[in-house]
This record gives structure tokens, sequence and C-alpha cells, in this order.
């Protein structure tokens, strides 16, 4: 059986102190690489890195019936302002413990052991899927490329997290 995938509404988060529409390149690349999939994006925003505005953002797209995931882009690091996992965190009902941790491995053949300075995440709050990625373009295109683009897409088998978004599924599938 040749069954249709179902797209996906997905928003996407920069956290940043620095950027604008002009110079967000990690945000272009995850609407790019989710529109290319054939998902819709259903909103795109900047926000400062800063734990109550990356929280509000978050919170009320968790929120929204209408948004099925949420990427984020930013502030996983180790610097000063780096706040998105302790903003976000709180905010899930289960943790996608594999992510963080299948990230990195994709990673390490990238840049090696510096991989160990990301603090990206997964998670599920209110039947939405919630992932924190850094925000270096090649780190949003190494967890598209390797992990979401499946994930996301309800035909992967045997498990994914589109199915567990889609309201008539509920499941994995």
């Amino acid at each position: 059986m040749n069954e249709s995938m179902i797209p996906l509404s997905i928003a996407v988060l920069t956290i940043s102190d620095t950027r604008d529409e002009s110079t967000d390149r990690s945000g272009a690349l995850l609407t790019e690489r989710l529109t290319a999939a054939g998902h819709r994006l259903a909103e795109r925003r900047i926000v400062i890195d800063d734990i109550y505005h990356i929280r509000a953002a978050v919170s009320a797209w968790i929120a929204d019936p209408a948004i099925q995931v949420i990427l984020t882009t930013g502030g996983t690091g180790f610097t000063g302002r780096d706040s998105t996992p302790e903003a976000v965190s709180v905010l899930l009902d289960k943790r996608i413990e594999g992510f963080g941790e299948q990230f990195r491995q994709l990673s390490f053949s990238e840049i090696g052991s510096s991989t160990i300075q990301s603090r990206c995440l997964g998670g599920l709050a209110n039947a939405t899927v919630v992932f924190c990625l850094p925000g270096s373009s090649g780190a949003c295109r190494t967890a598209w490329d390797g992990l979401l683009v499946e994930q996301l897409d309800s035909r992967h088998k045997p498990c994914n997290f589109a199915n567990l978004v889609i309201p008539e599924r509920g499941q994995h599938g």
C-alpha cells in the first residue's frame, strides 16, 4: 500500500539576540526543509535569548491546537545567555531522551568533540512535538536531514512522531 504523507503544521522559533529576518539562516533553512518535505509553515518568529520570551512563545504554540510541531533554533549552548533548554524543558510532558543523544552522534562526525556542548532536546507537550536545535545552520541541517525528515513523516516505519500529533491517529501508526 502506497499511503500519502500527511503534512504537519510546523512553527519555527529562532532564539537570538543578534539575528533578524535577513540574517536568520537557521530559521530559513528549517523553513525551506520543512516546506520541501511537504509540511506547512504555521508561523516563524525570532525572540531574544531570554528564558521568559522563549517560554512565552513556545507555550503559546503548545496551547494552539493548529500547531503540531515546534522547531526552535539557538540558545542551546553554554554561553551566558543560552537558555533554551531551561525555558522549554519545564513545558514538556515527556522528553525524547534519544533525540539529543542521536543528534550528538550524527554531529560528532561533522564537528568532533565540540558536539558535547550541544544541549539540544526534544519532547512532547499537549500533543505537540518540540525540538530545540542549535543555532547554526549546519546543526539544523544535520538535525533535519538525519532525524527530523523521517520522524515527521507519517509514512516512516516502524514508528514516527508525526502519528503522535495527527489528531485522528494519536499513536505510532
